[in-house]
């Protein structure tokens, strides 16, 4: 049994060490989106990256997501008076798709990883566009 726990210890330790040594060290750098389809980040250099480049992350492409709901929509009226659309609510209950609305757009500042010596960049998220709820 101590035997196979050694071995265990062995392999995982072996592929960590592997793990670290074949890895493709990253960098952060910061670009700005320039263009939308297709999508072009260009960095502080002014290199202008095209979307093949670019891999999205949830916080920098549209996505859906399912939820479980189970709640009352808010108090509404309405047709001019007439008791039948008097003043009421409805439950809002079950499995829902909703779409989230979180692409790059022109003026978006980008925080990028870029693989070392690489032209492939990963878009983590946003930092800076006043015109979207991000500043400074």
């Amino acid at each position: 049994m101590d035997n196979d726990y050694k071995k265990l210890v062995d392999l995982i330790k072996n592929i960590a060490l592997s793990t670290v040594a074949n890895a493709v060290p990253v960098e952060v750098v910061i670009g700005e989106v320039v263009g939308v389809n297709p999508l072009v980040i260009e960095l502080e250099s002014k290199l202008q990256i095209p979307a093949d480049n670019i891999i999205l992350t949830k916080n920098t492409c549209d996505w859906s997501v399912d939820m479980t709901v189970d709640h009352h929509t808010e108090n509404a009226a309405g047709g001019g008076g007439m008791a039948e659309y008097a003043s009421h609510n409805h439950g809002y209950k079950g499995r829902k798709t909703y779409y989230v609305h979180n692409s790059l757009v022109v003026g978006d500042k980008v925080i990028l990883l870029q693989e070392s010596g690489g032209q492939r960049y990963i878009a983590l998220d946003r930092w800076y566009n006043p015109d979207r709820g991000c500043s400074d």
